[in-house]
């Protein structure tokens, strides 16, 4: 089965689903008509170590060692049997082939349990909100935790399951150290690596094998998988692209690097990757045969030299193909959960589909970010029509309707499209994707996605403070982040919030002051999930590129031959940050929990925090703000409910005879009714037929009131307004 291109994830990033990558190139190559394996090593690394064959050798290596290991890992040692005789009854459990294993699991007399099940005491609360699946499920991860911790002390310290590695990968100014690690003998990890990896090859025989590298976690086993290419097999070309790349190796000029790839290339990888296929295939129609490559480092003379064919046009992401998942093991992924907050574990249960809603964002101006990056900067949304086509395609190919939607930030109208063409589609799928909390999502605009199958968001509050948000340029406030978030939960849209601190001047009280916002949105219940994390310095954010107009100072200006995106920087007007980092991390913890809001922010810290300046009710009072329901004329309004039964009856009132009209509506869960003048009911069902998510054409508020005129109505806004249609909002009434 001989292929052109091998398109390998290398290890490790998600046990529950692929990066989405290989899949991207998979798709754009069958445009192409260029034959394509992909790969994601990780997982098959990882169901190679945990399995019972795995675990046998493991033990048998460990049990050779002469060390003394720390108590955690001798008593893993100890149950070794017990291990061996659990693990592929487990990942089948993980894999969701073997759900009635739940019942043995819950019993805890089933698995072995070390270090990691002490949190169990802290979490044994949770248990009585949790399915005996989940919670089985729970339990399975720590158990697979304790294997891992025992790996990373006894045999390979660079081990993780979202990464491999990952200290090499960070902030890699010199390519010293890694090139150090690569030139010692294959860790452990490593030989399980290169013998999958040798079957494939063999299998494969492709001309080019392609490397995605995402993350730092990736890069050191990307590397291995070159080095073991180009001394394996010299005549097959290896490229590598991928986040990493396009976001670190900008200013490339290591030529060890070439040791072991031919090619590294930047950004968007479609046209790249042509040029550098065209002299390895038979069908090329690219100038010069695609000798002068797009955005793509190679080794010229004996130096690294970046070709930038400046005629050859990238590809409109209307032209890119449908992401292809097929040769994945889709059905061999293993969800974990290793905390029980339900949006927080999205990351790591479940299988989901990746799409992109638009390339770049449509913001574009959030001074921490790499807005300078094409990756960022070249906004491009996909139309809503062609998004549910390829998720009808993607379904029919993975059998899975759940889709995680991978954009910078997701534009909120494209947004309603997709959600009106999902309705429309009548397509049964479960969504969710990263936004900016923009003051556009409606109640109205929230209950659309939610009826399309949207169950969460994640967006960035960051610094929650006015003066750091509007340093930052986010575009929001604290107030209307909370409106928003509120907007989402209460149509039942669980929300994640991105948190950092440290933000150039920032200081310590701002800091305590975010963390009360935090606190009070936790509480009141308009967030479900968050993660703080560190302000870094990145040399293509505004911050890195004008370090000046932030009041902070880059410590060096010297351009490494490695990686260089990550800065070292100065805070004059600033605190020490790095102090703060476990108090705020354990306190959210506790918050995602829903315990611990009445402790005093004191508590989170073993040092002395100024008190918090932000009135106890400030998220309260910033919800307290009318949900106004005027429209404007160019509005749209939907109709998401069903036609409703309609009966005319005579009302006598004063001498006078009134013909009404009863309008009886059935939704999933209740049964409701309103009445009406018998015209102006009988124009409405009409008028809501017309406006349902059913049909293609969407009715302006004006288009509407010019339509009640036309019939011989009048005040079409006092009728519009007023208590029986009013009614409709609860249920699928929406103004957007």
């Amino acid at each position: 089965m001989k292929k052109t291109v091998f398109a390998i994830t290398p290890p490790f990033t998600q046990l529950n689903t692929p990066y989405p990558a290989t899949a991207y190139i998979k798709g754009f190559l069958n445009i192409k008509n260029i034959s394509c394996f992909q790969a994601d090593l990780g997982i098959e690394v990882i169901l190679a170590l945990f399995s019972k064959k795995g675990l046998t050798e493991l033990f048998d290596f460990i049990n050779q060692k002469t060390d003394i290991f720390s108590e955690n890992s001798q008593r893993i040692i100890a149950l070794q049997e017990d291990y061996i005789q659990t693990i592929d009854a487990v990942i089948l459990f993980l894999q969701g082939k073997n759900p009635t294993l739940s019942h043995v699991i819950c019993q805890e007399n089933f698995l072995p349990e070390a270090s990691r099940f002490i949190q169990l005491e802290d979490l044994d609360w949770a248990f009585g909100s949790m399915g005996m699946q989940d919670k089985a499920k729970h339990l399975a991860t720590l158990y697979l935790e304790d294997i891992s911790d025992l790996i990373m002390e006894c045999v390979d310290p660079h081990f993780g399951f979202s990464r491999y590695a990952e200290r090499l990968g960070r902030s890699a100014n010199s390519f010293d150290e890694l090139y150090e690690a690569l030139q010692q003998d294959y860790s452990y990890i490593d030989k399980i690596l290169a013998i999958i990896l040798a079957e494939r090859m063999a299998e494969m025989q492709p001309k080019l094998v392609v490397i995605s590298v995402p993350f730092p976690g990736n890069l050191y086993s990307a590397f291995r998988i070159g080095q073991w290419v180009k001394r394996k097999y010299p005549t097959t070309k290896v490229a590598m692209g991928g986040g990493f790349a396009n976001t670190e190796l900008r200013s490339l000029s290591d030529v060890r690097v070439f040791e072991f790839f031919d090619y590294v290339s930047l950004d968007d990888g479609e046209a790249p990757l042509e040029t550098i296929l065209a002299p390895l295939t038979e069908t090329s129609n690219l100038p010069n045969g695609g000798a002068l490559l797009k955005r793509t480092f190679i080794l010229e003379d004996g130096a690294v030299v970046y070709k930038n064919n400046s005629l050859l046009k990238d590809y409109k992401q209307s032209e890119v193909g449908t992401p292809d998942y097929s040769d994945l093991l889709l059905e061999k992924y293993i969800s974990v959960i290793e905390i029980v907050n339900p949006m927080h574990r999205m990351w790591s249960d479940g299988r989901w589909n990746k799409l992109t809603m638009a390339h770049g964002c449509y913001w574009g101006k959030c001074t921490f970010c790499d807005i300078s990056l094409d990756y960022i900067k070249i906004y491009e949304p996909i139309a809503a029509n062609l998004l549910c086509d390829r998720m009808e395609e993607m379904i029919a190919q993975t059998g899975e309707n759940g889709f995680h939607f991978v954009d910078e930030a997701a534009p909120p109208a494209l947004m309603r499209a997709l959600a009106l063409e999902i309705l429309r589609r009548k397509l049964t799928v479960t969504w969710w994707t990263n936004i900016r909390f923009d003051k556009s999502f409606s109640r109205d605009l929230c209950q659309l996605l939610k009826a399309s199958g949207c169950i969460a968001v994640s967006g960035g509050l960051e610094v929650a403070s006015d003066r750091l948000l509007e340093l930052i340029q986010k575009g929001v406030t604290v107030a209307q982040v909370a409106q928003v978030t509120r907007n989402f939960t209460e149509t039942g849209i669980m929300v994640h919030a991105y948190l950092m601190y440290g933000f150039p001047t920032q200081t310590a009280q701002e800091t305590i002051d975010s963390l009360e916002m935090v606190r009070q949105m936790f509480e009141i219940g308009t967030l479900q999930s968050g993660f703080w994390h560190q302000f870094a310095m990145t040399a293509h954010s505004p911050v890195g590129m004008f370090p000046e107009q932030f009041s902070v100072l880059r410590e060096s200006n010297t351009i490494g031959t490695f990686a260089n995106n990550d800065l070292v920087f100065s805070d004059p007007k600033g605190t020490d940050h790095e102090a703060f980092s476990f108090g705020l991390k354990k306190s959210l913890l506790n918050y995602m929990h829903g315990i611990c809001f009445e402790y005093p922010l004191q508590e989170w810290f073993d040092f002395k925090i100024p008190r918090t300046k932000v009135p106890k009710n400030y998220i309260e009072n910033a919800l307290l703000e009318d949900d106004d329901f005027m429209l404007k004329p160019t509005s749209k309004v939907i109709w998401l409910g069903k036609k409703p039964l309609v009966s005319h009856s005579s009302t006598t009132k004063k001498g006078q005879m009134f013909q009404t009209a009863n309008l009886t509506f059935h939704d999933k869960k209740e049964t409701f009714s309103i009445k009406l003048n018998q015209a102006q009911g009988d124009w409405l069902v009409e008028m809501l037929d017309k406006i349902s998510t059913k049909k293609q054409k969407t009715y302006t508020f004006q288009e509407i009131k010019t339509d009640y005129e036309a019939a011989g109505f009048e005040d079409f806004e006092l009728f519009f307004y007023n208590k029986p249609v009013n009614v409709l909002r609860d249920y699928g009434l929406l103004g957007l």
